[in-house]
């Protein structure tokens, strides 16, 4: 079952590659890329390295969710959808491309794969993070978190008004009176 989703997650994710050049506008193409990137992490989870899929998903979907906003938002045609051709030098990319996607095939079949030396690890994902970070994932758990405190602290310290200051300082003030706009109580 892995073997056969495997084959069909890779071909999915080789046409909507395909489909992300010959689409005539950037908004499809965008999605048509993320449907590409989600393909390949479903890959990777079927590879055995879900941790690492489930990322490369999460990370596409929201950066790729982020460019269409705010492509449709800045374009200069409306919403990026109108027909515009998303290849330049079509001859040259085109054998390029081919040189490019011949090697990697024939890398594939050529190249003297490793026999497996031992059992499987049983956890992936502490694998992958020691391979990524080795001994400093401490500082990188902590890095994170330090990440994390200064975007919210950025975010509080530049909003205007708390949670409650509609309804004053001892939080008795009926009706509520809202700071932002007229209404109730002001």
């Amino acid at each position: 079952m892995s073997t056969v989703l495997l084959w069909v997650l890779g071909l999915c994710a080789l046409a909507f590659g395909v489909l992300v050049f010959t689409l005539d506008s950037m908004a499809r193409a965008t999605f048509a890329l993320l449907a590409a990137l989600v393909c390949t992490g479903g890959v990777v989870t079927v590879l055995g390295l879900p941790y690492l899929g489930v990322v490369i998903v999460l990370m596409m979907v929201m950066e790729m969710v982020i460019m269409a906003v705010f492509m449709i938002a800045y374009m200069m045609n409306p919403a990026g959808l109108m027909p515009m051709s998303m290849l330049h030098n079509k001859r040259g990319a085109a054998a390029v491309s081919g040189a490019v996607f011949a090697a990697l095939v024939a890398g594939v079949f050529l190249v003297p794969w490793p026999d497996r030396a031992g059992a499987r690890p049983g956890d992936t994902t502490f694998q992958v993070g020691m391979a990524l970070m080795g001994e400093q994932m401490l500082t990188m758990v902590i890095l994170g978190f330090v990440l994390l405190a200064t975007m919210v602290g950025a975010t509080v310290l530049a909003t205007r008004r708390g949670r409650y200051d509609r309804f004053g300082d001892d939080l008795d003030q009926r009706p509520a009176r809202d700071p932002a706009g007229g209404g109730v109580g002001r």
